[in-house]
């Protein structure tokens, strides 16, 4: 009985390496393809399009820019609020700021806009437009 019970083990043993070298040859490229597929993040899903500093990208621009300022004024009459004037708050966004005469603030901010593109560009980033973001960022230090 126990001369059975070696032969059996052995037997179950040798036939568990060879399956398993066997599955181990058969599953080689298996974990390559991990991640992989249809519904991988391995590619951008970023759209492509105009470069921002031409016409197409400013139109672009611009009428999302009037989107967002609809859909807050939009929100803002869901709450009961009264309606944004569209038209004004696109031109208060886009006017020049008015009364900055200090040549070393606008310095100062044009170098973090500058550092801050440069990042957006090493992450694979559109940069922003160099000019107007200092206008915003000042405009928003004067309110």
């Amino acid at each position: 009985m126990a001369q059975a019970f070696q032969y059996v083990l052995v037997a179950v043993v040798v036939v568990s390496v060879v399956v398993a070298v066997l599955s181990l040859h058969a599953s080689r490229g298996l974990y390559d393809d991990i991640g992989k597929g249809s519904f991988a993040l391995d590619t951008t899903d970023n759209p492509t399009g105009p470069p921002p500093d031409s016409a197409a990208g400013r139109a672009e621009a611009q009428a999302e820019i009037r989107q967002l300022v609809e859909a807050k004024s939009a929100r803002g009459v869901a709450r009961g609020e009264a309606p944004l004037d569209v038209d004004a708050e696109i031109a208060a966004l886009n006017a020049p700021v008015p009364g900055v005469q200090d040549d070393a603030l606008r310095e100062e901010v044009r170098s973090m806009v500058v550092a801050s593109n440069e990042r957006r560009v090493r992450r694979g980033e559109a940069p922003v437009e160099v000019e107007r973001e200092i206008d915003r960022q000042l405009r928003d230090l004067q309110e």
